[in-house]
């Protein structure tokens, strides 16, 4: 009796021990996939989630596989943690081994954000962009004519064609019609990883946080 609980012991260690190294070398592959679907120059961070693994890879059915791409240009704007994740993705153990391109995703959506120094550069000179992490505010001064005005503001974001539009409303200092000069755009139109479209933008603490997402994606290698 002793020797079959050492063995069921040892057995049990080894299939742990197996799905670890087999996951390990799924993530190097889909790792690989990602980054060449995404014109990366590294490798971004890949994590299968869900246990035990060799039921899914034998399976060939991932519910949730999350992927980390560090930092991306997006038509010319630095994007900070970019990350996402990819759901209901097929990917039959043959294919994986041999590096075929029959993988694919039902739903990929991916998120990041653009900094607080980003907005600033963009924004109009004399404008100093601020928030409390929930809502943008602006402050500083321009020109009306030959006069120098000072303003206080709080913006509204919203996705515009080609862009993030920033505009300025409940503005003090400042006649509302005026409100046009202490609003702007931040270009924001590129090809991001698996041509997910942007589907909404939000103010955080860290700056501006955007959510994309995409349906029934190919992640070849």
């Amino acid at each position: 009796m002793r020797k079959l609980i050492v063995f069921l012991i040892l057995l049990v260690v080894l299939l742990v021990a197996v799905d670890r190294v087999a996951v390990a070398g799924v993530q190097r592959d889909l790792a690989n996939r990602i980054a060449a679907a995404s014109n990366l120059s590294g490798t971004p961070t890949v994590t299968i989630e869900g246990i035990p693994f060799l039921t899914q890879a034998v399976s060939g059915h991932y519910p949730e596989v999350r992927f980390d791409l560090g930092t991306f240009t997006y038509g010319g704007v630095p994007v900070k943690n970019l990350r996402g994740a990819a759901y209901d993705v097929t990917a039959p153990l043959a294919d994986v081994l041999q590096n075929r391109a029959n993988i694919r995703a039902r739903r990929v959506t991916i998120s990041g954000t653009l900094t607080r120094a980003t907005i600033d550069k963009h924004a109009p000179r004399g404008i100093k962009i601020g928030g409390n992490g929930q809502r943008l505010t602006a402050s500083g001064e321009v020109m009306v004519g030959a006069n120098k005005m000072k303003f206080n503001a709080e913006m509204r974001v919203e996705l515009a064609d080609g862009g993030i539009k920033i505009q300025a409303e409940k503005i003090e200092g400042l006649p509302a019609q005026l409100a046009p000069l202490v609003s702007y755009t931040i270009p924001f139109k590129g090809k991001l990883p698996f041509d997910v479209k942007v589907t909404g933008i939000k103010s955080v603490a860290e700056g501006l946080e955007f959510s994309a997402e995409a349906s029934d994606v190919p992640i070849r290698g």
